[in-house]
């Protein structure tokens, strides 16, 4: 894991890349292609009803089987509601064979950060039925 970053330079870095889809690679200043994955872990349903621009959906228990759809990224940014498990979805994402040449980071203060200090939320166009019913849990619990 190579540290935290905050909102508002992740803000910048998608604003750069033009709003970029996750495993889309952008063009950098000199002209050299980085893909940017930003993983938020928290279940579907809260990922539907409100994530960062660009970001994928790989639930905390899913990624160590998910984790070779990281293979190859450049940079990988963990996301969940306050920064704490997403600091060890970082550390775990690090350790894997496949990442050890990506900049990981964890998203410093989770969604709740980010929507304090950027203010965006994208919500999933048609979100899995049942979406709304269901306990408020933004994010899972640790495993460690």
């Amino acid at each position: 894991m190579d540290g935290e970053i905050d909102p508002a330079e992740l803000s910048a870095l998608l604003e750069e890349r033009g709003g970029d889809s996750a495993d889309e690679s952008a063009d950098g200043p000199a002209g050299e292609s980085e893909s940017l994955r930003i993983v938020d872990i928290r279940d579907l349903r809260a990922f539907d009803r409100g994530h960062l621009p660009g970001s994928e959906c790989i639930p905390f228990p899913e990624l160590t089987s998910r984790i070779a759809e990281l293979d190859g990224s450049d940079r990988i940014v963990t996301v969940c509601p306050h920064g704490v498990a997403s600091q060890q979805a970082a550390q775990l994402i690090g350790s894997y064979e496949g990442t050890q040449d990506a900049r990981v980071e964890s998203l410093r203060g989770g969604i709740e950060a980010w929507e304090r200090q950027i203010g965006e939320l994208t919500e999933t166009d048609e979100p899995d039925e049942g979406a709304d019913a269901g306990d408020p849990d933004e994010g899972p619990e640790s495993p460690f």
